[in-house]
């Protein structure tokens, strides 16, 4: 498809289903690629701030009209010491992550949300993806009022794993 580092993720975009059926949606959720084109051409962003998606003119039209969702596994975050750990829902075999999508060349590209960490993440990072719970997937999407909220919620605690250990010979 694309030679972009995460190339495309599986976007469900109609979430009235329960996590079963929601896994099950993924064979035939839309594709996009990930990141929306920098203003400059040089490089992508990938991320957006909650916070202030609604003030920035790159996100503000797309998080107020089109609203997506990122099912996956977990994701990942790296500590200052370059060490990779993995996050997961301690419930449930997916989580959920806000974004928002929009149209460039022809293509429909999606960016994730970010928020504050919460407690699991921020010893390892200042920054995690907004997470969202299943009964809040309908609203997210289709609920132009429940945006504002969702925007500012606090994810849910997510447990961590360190994929190496970094040895030490002291």
């Amino acid at each position: 498809m694309s030679n972009y580092n995460c190339l495309t993720m599986m976007i469900l975009r109609k979430c009235r289903a329960n996590y079963e059926e929601l896994t099950s949606l993924i064979n035939m959720a839309d594709c996009m690629a990930w990141g929306f084109p920098r203003f400059d051409g040089k490089g992508l962003l990938i991320n957006a701030r909650a916070e202030s998606a609604t003030e920035r003119k790159t996100f503000r039209d797309s998080v107020q009209h089109r609203r997506c969702i990122i099912p996956a596994k977990g994701f990942y975050e790296w500590d200052k010491s370059k060490e990779k750990f993995s996050y997961e829902r301690y419930d449930a075999p997916l989580l959920f992550m806000a974004g928002c999508y929009n149209k460039y060349q022809d293509q429909e590209r999606f960016v994730i949300l970010t928020t504050e960490a919460n407690p699991s993440v921020s010893p390892v990072h200042d920054r995690m993806p907004l997470i969202l719970e299943q009964e809040e997937l309908e609203d997210w999407v289709l609920d132009d009022r429940a945006t504002e909220y969702l925007l500012h919620k606090t994810p849910v605690l997510l447990k961590a794993h360190a994929e190496y250990e970094q040895m030490s010979l002291f």
